[in-house]
């Protein structure tokens, strides 16, 4: 670099003080502001060391994306500086060390490697919601705030759906990590932000196994996995359970189609592991048959880019439904109701995730009776009843959970469900009006007051009828 950094030099204002790593493109050194307290880092992108455009391509796309990114999965930017006279820029400090530091403890325990899942699985869906697809996640590139959430970091080669591509434009090659890139990458495809879950499954398998599904391949290397699937992570650890490896090799997909739609939809099963529906993938001991495999090489051949971004468009197909179910005698008209309202959203949203819910009332002080006379479970009966409810929709069983919640107060505990999955739209039925509800306030209308989502209420015909009677 034709600049000399040392401690104490000053850059519009921000005083260097240590040295904190020279990767391939960027030094990166902890700062400071007069009057700021806050702990900063600038990073400095090293475009003089060679002939090489990708650095200073990579600095201007990291440039244009952060200061659009808000929230606290991301580093928050504070200050860039132009390419001429000295490129930089400068952004919170995230404590700690990022998910590379425990690469030395694989394989982890099973439980560990799921909660990171959730915990990245949900910074993406907050990243995809920005309109960014950040293709190249890695266990460097994700830090843990002490608050436990994950930040996202490094977005040299993200793609944000509303500002150019320069990497695409100036580039005729894919980019990202190897070892982490998905089968759509390798073919030039940054617009599916379903890239970043196949990134997030290599990184769970690396974390459950100890060995990377793909290698670390060089190369044209990288286009077997355009049909060559991974050892079954179970085949390696057999702790790991059926329910893991169902939504690792789920996320591993060759085709995006197959994956999970959305990063909310993979945290959500993550963190439910007895709603994983198990298929094939789960029992899996071997890789695929050459025959299969064949097959995948032949489409290979002859798959094509997309040539647009998709982001928005991909998680509006995908949204995650909540349908409150009452179940209390008498409401069989409202259910039904409700299942109409679900099977119109189905037709509309063609990959709907929809979790039913039913709240099972306890007291707020009194010791509650969780059993009928006969001794049997009150919470296992109305998971029969939520589950025979929804058995008629029409929907692939891996799509649709079922969740019996016990709570003194149903508004609060669905809103707090909806809130705690990234639900995206919550469909209620509401019962006819009465003095004691309007005086107490019904369910119904605290949800929609509450709700962090779009609320849909819906009422039986009878109760339309007796409301406008």
């Amino acid at each position: 670099m034709r600049w000399r950094l040392n401690p104490g030099m000053a850059i519009d204002g921000f005083e260097l003080q240590e040295h904190l790593n020279t990767g391939g493109m960027a030094q990166l050194w902890t700062v400071t502001r007069e009057g700021d307290p806050t702990p900063l880092v600038m990073k400095i992108p090293m475009l003089i060391d060679s002939d090489d455009p990708l650095p200073i391509v990579c600095f201007e796309t990291e440039q244009m994306i952060m200061p659009r990114l808000t929230g606290p999965h991301v580093p928050r930017f504070v200050a860039a500086g132009p390419l001429d006279p000295m490129p930089y820029i400068v952004m919170e400090r995230i404590p700690g060390e990022s998910l590379k530091a425990r690469l030395a403890e694989v394989p982890l325990p099973w439980p560990e490697v799921a909660a990171i899942g959730v915990t990245v699985a949900n910074a993406l869906h907050d990243l995809h919601l920005q309109h960014v697809i950040h293709l190249d996640v890695k266990p460097s590139n994700v830090m843990i705030r002490e608050t436990g959430e994950a930040v996202l970091i490094d977005y040299g080669f993200a793609r944000h759906e509303q500002l150019p591509d320069l990497l695409a434009e100036e580039f005729r090659e894919p980019f990202g990590t190897t070892p982490y890139m998905a089968p759509e990458q390798v073919l030039q495809d940054r617009a599916d932000p379903r890239s970043d879950l196949f990134a997030l499954g290599v990184m769970l398998y690396f974390f459950v196994t100890g060995k990377r599904p793909f290698g670390n391949p060089r190369g044209d290397q990288i286009r077997r996995r355009l049909w060559r699937d991974p050892v079954p992570p179970r085949a390696l650890r057999p702790e790991c359970p059926p329910w893991l490896q169902e939504i690792i090799l789920r996320c591993l997909e060759v085709d995006p189609n197959e994956r999970y739609a959305t990063a909310a939809q993979l945290a959500l099963d993550l963190e439910n592991p007895d709603q994983v529906t198990l298929t094939e993938r789960a029992g899996r001991l071997e890789r695929d048959s050459g025959m299969k495999t064949f097959k995948r090489w032949l489409k290979a051949r002859k798959t094509k880019a997309l040539e647009a971004p998709n982001i928005a468009g991909q998680l509006s197909r995908a949204p995650i439904v909540l349908a409150a179910v009452d179940l209390s005698p008498g409401g069989e008209d409202l259910a039904e109701a409700l299942r109409m309202m679900i099977t119109r959203i189905l037709s509309i949203e063609s990959e709907a995730r929809i979790a039913c819910v039913n709240i099972l009332k306890t007291s707020r002080i009194a010791v509650d009776i969780l059993e009928d006379a006969e001794g049997n479970s009150l919470h296992v009966q109305r998971l029969v009843q939520l589950k025979h409810w929804g058995a008629s929709l029409d929907i692939p069983k891996e799509r649709i959970s079922y969740s019996v919640l016990e709570a003194p107060d149903p508004a609060a505990a669905l809103v707090d469900y909806a809130r705690h999955n990234n639900v995206d739209h919550i469909v209620i039925g509401a019962r006819a009006s009465s003095a004691l509800r309007r005086y107490l306030g019904s369910v119904s209308s605290r949800v929609v007051a509450e709700a962090p989502c779009s609320v849909t209420v819906v009422r039986s015909p009878r109760d339309r009828r007796s409301a406008e009677g």
